[in-house]
């Protein structure tokens, strides 16, 4: 299956159907008085959050989503039906916006979650929700109302606690692969990761999911290489892993090219919780691998460790500094929560000024 993280569609909901101007006509009642039937509501589109998909590929090839109208009123006051709702089922992650791309619509996170894209229009009444003591036989019935219309961006972003960042080949698939079960494409040569990858880590009894993107080059912000799209698939991660390829002559400078690309990106990927660590460490003997840690730990600011994927070297420690990142972000996220279900809950009601 291709990986497809953007798409646009076009939703319409569905008119309301028509009110229904009629009278009752029956032997031995001539005067039977008017018993047209309201109109059905229209369909509404709805996204559904649904944890089966993990890809936006069904929209290349179904752009347009139309749900059907209402049913009309008709005679002996019959309610037309009303038209069932048009689900869209859309991956975890994926955050719906308007046609100027910025304006977000709802961002689907949770299995179930729906959001309404485009309201189902109402039925018009018939001529017998108008009858009255003064007026007793109208003969006005409303037409139902039109339905929405919008076109609608997707944007995919992963649910990944911790994403693996870095330039093409400092051995991002290559770790991903050792430390889980996913089985990303591995190869001598750039840019053999195309699309992110998601692989489930377990250490000292503890799981979360980690994020492999497409490497990063210079110049990616302007569309360098793959460009710096797929960060996205980061933003929402709670730590990242920055590996820098120890057979590189200056890994310093590697870093500081990530690192300019981060905040080029925006979107508080440069503020993240970071390790750095120097990859392929197994390929370097003590001296060259003394002189480039130097180098990268001055690049850094602070000492980084070395790393081997193909031998397991650190990998476990690696790990492990993730796991406690991640859980330092679920715990203070927790925290939150409560504080503002306590500032709720502290809210008094004050009838002439509502809640305070």
């Amino acid at each position: 299956m291709r990986f497809l993280d953007q798409a646009k569609i076009h939703v319409a909901s569905g008119a309301g159907g028509n009110g229904c101007a009629a009278f009752r006509r029956e032997r031995n009642e001539p005067r039977g008085g008017p018993d047209g039937g309201n109109g059905g509501r229209g369909g509404s589109v709805m996204a559904l959050g649904t944890a089966e998909l993990n890809t936006l590929i069904d929209f290349r090839y179904k752009q347009h989503f139309r749900a059907a109208r209402g049913r009309h009123g008709q005679g002996a006051q019959r309610t037309g039906a009303n038209s069932p709702d048009l689900i869209i089922k859309v991956p975890l992650g994926t955050q719906l916006f308007e046609e100027d791309r910025e304006t977000l619509i709802a961002d689907i996170t949770r299995p179930g979650q729906r959001t309404v894209l485009a309201q189902g229009g109402g039925g018009g009444y018939g001529n017998s929700h108008y009858k009255s003591s003064t007026n007793r036989a109208p003969r006005r019935a409303d037409a139902g109302q039109d339905g929405q219309e919008r076109w609608v961006w997707l944007r995919l972003k992963l649910l990944a606690d911790a994403g693996i960042i870095g330039l093409p080949n400092a051995g991002k698939s290559t770790f991903l692969a050792a430390v889980s079960q996913a089985r990303p494409k591995i190869a001598d040569y750039p840019f053999t990761t195309l699309n992110p990858q998601l692989g489930v880590v377990v250490v000292d009894s503890h799981d979360y999911v980690l994020a492999d993107i497409p490497g990063l080059i210079e110049g990616a912000h302007e569309g360098s290489g793959l460009g710096d799209r797929f960060l996205g698939h980061v933003e929402r991660c709670a730590v990242l892993l920055h590996l820098v390829d120890g057979t590189e002559e200056d890994p310093g400078a590697a870093y500081r090219t990530v690192r300019g690309e981060l905040s080029a990106y925006g979107e508080g990927l440069a503020e993240k919780p970071e390790i750095v660590c120097l990859s392929k460490c197994d390929a370097l003997d003590a001296k060259r691998r003394a002189r480039r840690l130097k180098s990268l730990a001055a690049a850094v600011g602070q000492p980084v460790a070395a790393i081997s994927a193909a031998s397991g070297e650190a990998v476990e420690e690696a790990l492990r500094g993730l796991w406690r990142a991640v859980e330092e972000k679920k715990r203070a996220a927790a925290e939150q929560a409560a504080a503002a279900g306590e500032a709720e809950e502290k809210r008094v009601y004050d009838p002439l000024v509502g809640l305070s």
